[in-house]
């Protein structure tokens, strides 16, 4: 119907409300579509900016981690420079060092007198003081490093005890204390070099720090591992102090033995916690102040037969009553004040010495048809880059026979050893206990 033909007021009121809701309605998607339009660039923006920053943040951590890698590789490197460093250094002091306990050796042999045997006595502490803070000091960069190695194999408990109580019973009489170790008939898995010092530094503390009673070494065995006690009667350990004691040159304030040793270089546990953290061997304690301490140390059970060379060793140690006058060495030192102190050593004890400083020098004292040596001494390192374990191979070669050999270096890397055994020659780190020479001298020759 025209517009023109309506007449009816209330009919174009209609007309006209149904038209302006019909214009508000389709102005109302187009603002909601108009408004959606804006809201999804909105949100593209956001993801494009949030997008940008998450990469921005991973191009950040991305170049944190390289420069913590490059980081972490420098203070290796680091770490290992400053192994090698005290390595070389060590050699290098250990040399004088050496000389220095042979002379003094040969020295403590020609006194008379009480006051001349005393001042010996003095010098050669001081000698194994900084023999000890070299080794200890050598170990705990190696170890920090992460260089050592563990020889993990089966270790007779009991062969290891006896080899201790040989060492510590002497300390431990000197202070009128008793030292007691339960028969044990076990064999645990653990590197026995390292295991012995675990328990060598224990031992040495509490006997450090025990002014009466004893010390008391014993076993239990829980499960798969055995635990190793240590127990004393000492001054124990406050609480505030049970982190403390495994930190470096950490001395108790209570040393019940500081007028014999000086109070100790409070290195001892540092050294325990770790070599223990290398072999995987959980090391605690529990303490009372006054009454005394006990460590423990958990050892997984071994699943062999023990082997025998704790017991050979510790009797080697041992001095033999053999005689050595007479015995022909061909020493081979390349030092000079160290060949001089060893010659000077050797001539008190008895022996025929002729030495050399190189493989050639050697060689040519075997010229002389009347003169066999009995036993070679020869250093690792010579001169001319002469290596000892060679000048014995070709000593040997020369006289046709496998004649009793000994390297004595202050060079502890395993290459050495390895090379040692390799030859069949027995191996002696410098500096040198003269006793401990004087009986595997013995024993070579026996």
């Amino acid at each position: 119907m025209p517009l023109r033909d309506i007449n009816d007021l209330e009919k174009l009121k209609k007309i006209n409300a149904a038209l302006v809701s019909r214009v508000e309605r389709s102005m109302d998607q187009q603002g909601n579509a108009f408004s959606l339009f804006q809201t999804a660039i909105s949100l593209e923006n956001r993801v494009r900016t949030r997008t940008e920053e998450l990469h921005s943040t991973l191009r950040r951590l991305e170049q944190s981690n390289i420069d913590l890698s490059a980081a972490k590789e420098n203070a290796e490197l680091a770490n290992l420079s400053k192994t090698r460093f005290l390595a070389a250094a060590s050699h290098d002091v250990l040399q004088p060092l050496n000389a220095a306990h042979l002379s003094v050796s040969a020295l403590a042999e020609v006194q008379t007198s009480d006051e001349g045997r005393k001042l010996v006595r003095q010098v050669e502490r001081s000698l194994e003081t900084m023999e000890d803070l070299l080794h200890t000091l050598l170990d705990i960069s190696k170890l920090d490093a992460g260089v050592v190695q563990p020889d993990i194999g089966d270790v007779s408990l009991e062969a290891l005890f006896s080899s201790l109580r040989s060492d510590f019973q002497p300390v431990a009489e000197l202070k009128g204390l008793s030292l007691k170790f339960r028969p044990v008939n076990a064999v645990v898995r653990s590197d026995r070099t390292l295991l012995r010092r675990i328990l060598q530094n224990i031992l040495s503390n509490a006997l450090g720090y025990t002014r009466s009673g004893g010390v008391l070494v014993g076993t239990r065995h829980r499960g798969d591992t055995i635990r190793i006690d240590v127990a004393d009667t000492g001054c124990g350990i406050p609480d505030d102090q049970r982190e403390a004691v495994f930190e470096e040159f950490h001395r108790g304030t209570s040393s019940a033995n500081a007028e014999l040793d000086g109070g100790g270089l409070g290195l001892g546990l540092a050294i325990v916690r770790r070599m223990a953290s290398a072999l995987g061997h959980p090391v605690t304690f529990s303490s009372k102040v006054g009454r005394g301490t006990i460590f423990h140390i958990d050892v997984p059970v071994g699943i062999g037969a023990p082997a025998d060379a704790i017991a050979n060793s510790a009797d080697m140690e041992r001095p033999r009553g053999y005689g050595l006058f007479g015995t022909k060495v061909l020493l081979v030192e390349n030092d000079a004040e160290v060949l001089e102190a060893m010659t000077f050593l050797l001539e008190r004890w008895q022996c025929l010495v002729r030495a050399a400083t190189s493989t050639d020098d050697a060689l040519d004292m075997l010229g002389d048809t009347d003169w066999v040596p009995d036993i070679v001494i020869a250093d690792q390192h010579l001169d001319g880059g002469d290596l000892g374990t060679a000048t014995i191979a070709e000593v040997r070669d020369y006289l046709g026979r496998a004649v009793p050999a000994l390297i004595v270096t202050a060079d502890s890397s395993e290459a050495v050893a390895k090379a040692a055994r390799a030859g069949g020659i027995e191996l002696m780190r410098k500096p040198l206990k003269p006793a401990q020479l004087r009986a595997l001298l013995a024993h070579l020759l026996a």
